[in-house]
């Protein structure tokens, strides 16, 4: 059996490690000039609606990114379809460096907003988060039947044609909800929230019926 079932590299791990590192070594010098309340959570308006002591705030979310990449790492190999991750290695690693990137760069950005600094928070959060899904939108398709990663319906996880239509479809919403989240700040608050909630209802509706309907029109088939 392929140990190496990741195509694991030091080319594809180091943005996610170096991004690591910079969080862990960056949490010791916010923590020594962190206030000691600090701002952890905006609305919809760009409003500071939550609030958390320094410590929290500095060691948390490089925390929990460590975790999340290790995570990602182990995943595949308690999978019982562990031989197709060679298949999207690289969609795989793209991911793992998305995650860790995005957490990476909204605790500096949150964490140089409470040391003062003039930063629009929830349009920088909204603009990360959204070209996010874009680029996991172009990359979803190329996810191949799996337990852990992708959409997991039982009709997807029955048939490999169901997988990997639903997928491509997935993917096209994960794209649009991606620009309704990069417009969602300038947007009324009302307008933003009802539009941010759709685009979950979109995603979760259309990927399910449509992987429902598929099946049942290749059952009848066969």
């Amino acid at each position: 059996m392929k140990k190496n079932i990741l195509n694991l590299s030091w080319k594809s791990e180091f943005l996610p490690i170096a991004a690591i590192i910079i969080c862990l070594v960056s949490s010791f010098y916010f923590y020594a000039n962190f206030p000691e309340t600090i701002a952890t959570h905006w609305n919809f308006r760009g409003e500071v609606d939550g609030w958390s002591g320094k410590a929290f705030g500095a060691f948390f979310l490089p925390a929990l990114v460590l975790v999340a990449y290790l995570m990602m790492l182990a995943f595949p190999h308690f999978d019982p379809k562990k031989e197709r991750y060679g298949e999207f290695s690289r969609p795989y690693a793209i991911f793992r460096s998305i995650l860790v990137g995005v957490l990476a760069l909204l605790y500096l950005v949150t964490s140089f907003y409470n040391l003062g600094y003039n930063l629009n928070v929830a349009a920088i959060t909204a603009a990360t988060v959204g070209l996010t899904m874009i680029v996991i939108g172009n990359y979803l398709g190329k996810i191949k039947k799996n337990w852990f990663v992708g959409v997991r319906t039982p009709w997807t996880l029955s048939s490999e044609n169901v997988w990997n239509k639903t997928h491509r479809l997935s993917g096209k919403l994960f794209i649009i909800w991606g620009v309704i989240i990069i417009i969602a700040p300038w947007l009324p608050p009302l307008l933003a929230a009802v539009l941010f909630i759709f685009g979950i209802a979109m995603i979760l509706a259309g990927s399910t019926i449509y992987s429902y309907l598929l099946f049942k029109k290749e059952k009848n088939e066969n």
